[in-house]
């Protein structure tokens, strides 16, 4: 079986892999037929990325079909289409029993802690699979990327009557977007690059898209989805009184916090990771019925056996990415 392994930074090399098992009680075995590529992907292609050690078969973002199922298991057929929850948890820890498997205290994510799905086959724990029929592989591996901003939306409370500033509009700030907008209609997005700024106004109307804030400006909950220490920093001073404050990105340096003003506003400072089992039935169901269309979204494709030269295009400066999809 042909899998990709990036051995370096930049370096991607083709292995073979032993042919995957019968899958096991409890298991799955899928085929691979659709990629996300996210920041996650490229942080590790250029050897940003902590969690991940070198070799290691990326992808997580995944749309697949499956193959066969364990004797036990029933929600699944030959045949199904599904989305992949990469997050594999104990079960047992402290966060796993309260219902947070999203922060498993030995969290192992498919593609960042263990290897993926840039490969030909592979097998899973069978409820990690998500299945829905009418929706294409493409689709499918994008509900992960939502699931991010899903849960990021859902640990804000965020409220009808409520504003909001999304701090970045990359993907993870279009998946903030996403699901902001099913809540509220008061929506401010800051985002620096242009051509992000002109997809948001294209895609999303009525949402306010600027540059730069102007004095004074604040609102109720803020969303940051930069990862950029010194933003996630300024994030607070733009919090009216009582707000809410999102950190979705995630950065490996200190952020500084003003403390008199954190106290003075009695803001709420929440962080958001991956996301959970039931948001990925919602999110499948969102975009069969086109309340969520990710269409748009997709504006970079390869072949997966073009991946390692694509993606070194799609680094550079001005390629336009949005968000990019390898198809087997």
């Amino acid at each position: 079986m042909q899998a990709l392994s990036l051995t370096a930074a930049q370096t991607f090399e083709w292995i073979t892999l032993p042919e995957a098992a019968m899958p096991a009680p409890g298991q799955a075995l899928v085929e691979i037929k659709a990629i996300g590529i996210c920041g996650t992907d490229f942080s590790g292609y250029l050897g940003k990325m902590p969690f991940i050690q070198f070799p290691r078969i990326l992808g997580h973002e995944l749309g697949v079909e499956v193959l066969g199922i364990g004797s036990d298991v029933t929600h699944l057929k030959s045949g199904d289409p599904c989305s992949v929850e990469p997050y594999l948890n104990c079960g047992h820890c402290h966060a796993c029993i309260q219902g947070r498997t999203n922060c498993c205290e030995t969290l192992s994510v498919l593609g960042v802690h263990s290897d993926g799905g840039m490969r030909e086959r592979i097998i899973l724990p069978a409820h990690k699979l998500h299945p829905h029929p009418g929706l294409s592989f493409e689709q499918l591996a994008l509900v992960e990327t939502l699931a991010i901003g899903c849960h990021a939306v859902n640990r804000s409370a965020l409220t009808e009557d409520e504003d909001v500033l999304i701090v970045g509009a990359g993907p993870i700030g279009l998946t903030v977007l996403e699901f902001a907008r099913l809540i509220t209609q008061q929506i401010t997005v800051l985002e620096l690059n242009a051509d992000r700024r002109q997809f948001v106004e294209q895609h999303y109307p009525g949402t306010k898209v600027v540059n730069e804030l102007p004095p004074g400006f604040q609102a109720q909950v803020i969303f940051d989805a930069t990862g950029n220490a010194h933003c996630m920093a300024q994030a607070i001073h733009h919090a009216k009184f009582t707000g809410r404050v999102v950190y979705v990105g995630i950065t490996k340096e200190p952020v500084l916090l003003d403390d008199p003003l954190f106290h003075r506003r009695e803001l709420t400072l929440i962080a958001s990771r991956n996301a959970q089992s039931s948001d990925f039935p919602r999110i499948l169901d969102l975009i069969d019925t086109g309340r969520i269309d990710t269409t748009p979204w997709i504006s970079h494709r390869s072949d997966f056996q073009d991946l390692p030269a694509a993606m070194a295009k799609w680094l550079q400066p001005g390629s336009g990415v949005i968000k990019a999809v390898v198809t087997r």
